[in-house]
């Protein structure tokens, strides 16, 4: 008698939890053309993301490349073709005059805290 009881009240209250009708959350939403559609300057970053090279030194400023991956996927196709751009504009190997640049500060700053004595005009801080 109880066990029948104990099932006419389990059998009660999976009815009323059904019946209350609580809505499941539902998350749903339209796909733009643009997200379906890749340019091919997206593809051309990926593929340029997807270099050994690259991806180490993404690794080594500290960016995850799948992170980037993503980034790349939610640019528009304006921001895409304008890094694209950038990409062609750029020089391979970097500044020649930058590289000069940073060697002479170098050079100037352990002439000026005497560790070495390349330039006449700088006085050691000792």
């Amino acid at each position: 008698m109880i066990a029948k009881l104990r099932r006419v009240i389990a059998s009660l209250l999976v009815v009323s939890i059904a019946g209350l009708g609580l809505p499941l959350p539902v998350h749903a939403g339209m796909v733009g053309t643009d997200a379906v559609v890749t340019s091919p300057e997206r593809d051309r970053i990926s593929s340029f993301l997807e270099r050994d090279d690259v991806r180490r030194q993404l690794a080594a400023q500290g960016v995850n490349p799948s992170d980037a991956k993503a980034r790349v996927a939610a640019l528009t196709d304006e921001e895409a073709a304008q890094i694209a751009a950038q990409m062609d504009d750029m020089p391979a190997g970097g500044s020649v005059l930058g590289v000069i640049l940073i060697v002479f500060l170098v050079l100037l700053l352990t002439d000026i805290m005497g560790f070495t004595k390349v330039f006449p005009f700088t006085r050691t801080v000792r």
